[in-house]
């Protein structure tokens, strides 16, 4: 069976890697079939021929996750669309409060709501004007 994988290459802490065609028994670093691309993930570059990629699949080899988001996430010239994620983690204290703040704000909305249900239920009171007693002094 055949897969589309990542070769690590680089030195330590510093990894780039090429995107092959391998035989899926075949060591990481073993001899590929055809090289398709690079990919450095600490600079987001990539260099991908895209059409060779997709021939492959048709063919029946199975990319991995990491090659297959590449691909997906491929402009037509081989770069990568990279888009970076907007959302910031938290570390779990911040998050335990922040969900504390949010249960407090939908427990005060539901009770909010409540009340104003129950003023809209109950009957309105009627007031009766009554004559002003005059008292003479």
């Amino acid at each position: 069976m055949l897969k589309i994988r990542l070769k690590r290459l680089g030195a330590k802490k510093t990894p780039t890697y090429r995107i092959i065609v391998i035989n899926s028994t075949t060591k990481r670093e073993g001899r590929p079939i055809q090289e398709l691309g690079h990919y450095n993930p600490k600079t987001k570059v990539m260099k991908l021929d895209k059409a060779s990629a997709l021939d492959w699949i048709s063919k029946g080899a199975q990319p991995t996750e990491t090659v297959a988001y590449l691909i997906k996430n491929c402009n037509d010239d081989g770069s990568l669309n990279y888009v970076k994620k907007e959302t910031v983690k938290l570390s779990k204290k911040a998050l335990a409060k922040k969900q504390a703040e949010e249960e407090a704000a939908a427990k005060a909305a539901e009770e909010a709501k409540a009340a104003a249900e129950a003023e809209k239920e109950a009957p309105a009171e009627v007031t009766e004007e009554t004559p002003a007693e005059t008292t003479e002094a």
